[in-house]
């Protein structure tokens, strides 16, 4: 089945793009708005739209196969690609992508995402979105012209021995309202939550430490006091954005402390730790997430530690997991480009046994939240993001009624 005509529309996503460096930097929140000044390339304020650029492949007998080039709230940190904006890039998908695309024939995958996600163009690599989009597409038509799930498709040719396709845990995010968007995950059972967005030392996690031991113990009382079932036992997740590595001067020994204190806090539930220190490059946070992981085991703290920033791409994946610099890898979806680096970064944590997150951003859209709950059902992942979004349900409602839905369709009969 092959492609016969290929259409590019801005879109929204569900959130919006943010400039860290500018935040972690203490920019004032006003309202929903940031006061100062821009710090990342390409941010005319610190606070901007998120956009995405819908892909539509039209086959030959009328079906069409769709895609969102989407890119983290982040954009631009971390190592990442720059901020995605979608009257910059869809001239650029007219001109060098588009008649590429016109006559593929889309009854396989594999080999497509690959062939566009290595793509050089003028000497460069496609921005992270736009390949995160086109394979997306390609995903969409292949699933479409074969009448099989978007799952189906990635379990055949990335994970042919996983035969009965299950639920993965789900992840919500709070955004700053951290709050009543706990009451949000409690109601609803969400497997791990809040991630409560702690990314300032000033006013969220405190100079010492302390606004989040106290917002955990506040968590801790919420769920044992609310929670539908008594054999509800989520996991708290929270992602601290390197300010606990800020607030501690980056010594490994307070960070490992300071874990114990959150440990007990916690209790009796188990928690996550998201990005505990953030160098400022991919080696220095390597080597410390590897230590704070390894310090940890040693004390038989019930701790587990999430690596996020600098661990964007396949390889920075395979180079964390060698290296155990982290419990949990996140691949954050976006900053892996194409579906094929996700589905193969997810096989190879779970063949080092390191917990394989199937992340992303709320900057995202529906359409890229659906496509990556069936990477992470066909590949058996650890966990996976309600996305896209802040508000819980929305992105908990895309997320959690696709993994029902295809789990239902893909195990029927079985």
């Amino acid at each position: 089945m092959k492609i016969v005509d290929v259409l590019f529309t801005k879109s929204y996503t569900g959130f919006y793009f943010d400039d860290q460096k500018a935040i972690k930097k203490d920019a004032i929140q006003n309202g929903f708005m940031y006061v100062g000044e821009p710090q990342t390339d390409g941010f005319k304020q610190i606070r901007v739209p998120g956009e995405a650029i819908s892909i539509q492949l039209v086959l030959e007998n009328g079906d069409v196969g769709i895609g969102d080039c989407a890119a983290v709230q982040y954009s631009g940190a971390g190592g990442r690609d720059p901020l995605f904006l979608a009257e910059d890039y869809i001239p650029y998908l007219e001109k060098h992508i588009k008649p590429l695309l016109i006559g593929e024939d889309v009854s396989s995958f594999k080999q497509l995402s690959e062939k566009y996600d290595h793509m050089i163009v003028e000497g460069k690599r496609l921005h992270t979105a736009m390949r995160y989009g086109i394979s997306q597409a390609l995903l969409s038509a292949t699933a479409a012209a074969t009448k099989r799930t978007l799952a189906e498709v990635i379990r055949d040719e990335y994970n042919p021995t996983h035969h009965i396709l299950k639920r993965v845990p789900i992840f919500a995010q709070s955004g700053d309202d951290r709050y009543n968007n706990v009451d949000k995950m409690i109601l609803k059972s969400v497997d791990a939550m809040p991630h409560a967005l702690i990314n300032n030392v000033k006013d969220k996690l405190g100079y010492q430490g302390e606004k989040l031991i106290a917002y955990v113990k506040w968590m801790r009382d919420r769920i044992l006091a609310y929670k539908l079932t008594n054999d509800y036992n989520p996991i708290l997740h929270v992602d601290v954005y390197g300010t606990i590595g800020i607030a501690f001067h980056n010594d490994i020994e307070k960070i490992v402390d300071y874990c114990k204190e959150l440990e007990d806090a916690a209790k009796p539930f188990m928690i996550r730790l998201e990005g505990p220190i953030d160098t400022g490059d991919r080696e220095g946070t390597m080597i410390a997430l590897r230590d704070i992981t390894k310090r940890i085991d040693e004390e038989k703290i019930n701790v587990e530690i999430v690596a996020d920033e600098w661990c964007n791409t396949y390889e920075d994946i395979v180079y964390f997991a060698d290296n155990k610099a982290g419990h949990m890898l996140q691949i954050k979806t976006p900053d892996l480009g194409g579906l094929n680096n996700i589905a193969e970064s997810i096989l190879y944590c779970k063949q080092k046994g390191i917990g394989a997150y199937c992340g992303g951003t709320c900057n995202e859209t529906n359409v890229s939240a659906i496509a990556t709950t069936n990477v992470a059902i066909a590949c058996n992942a650890d966990l996976c993001l309600a996305k896209p979004g802040m508000d819980v349900d929305s992105g908990f409602m895309i997320v959690k009624n696709e993994m029902e839905r295809v789990l239902a369709r893909a195990n029927r009969g079985k």
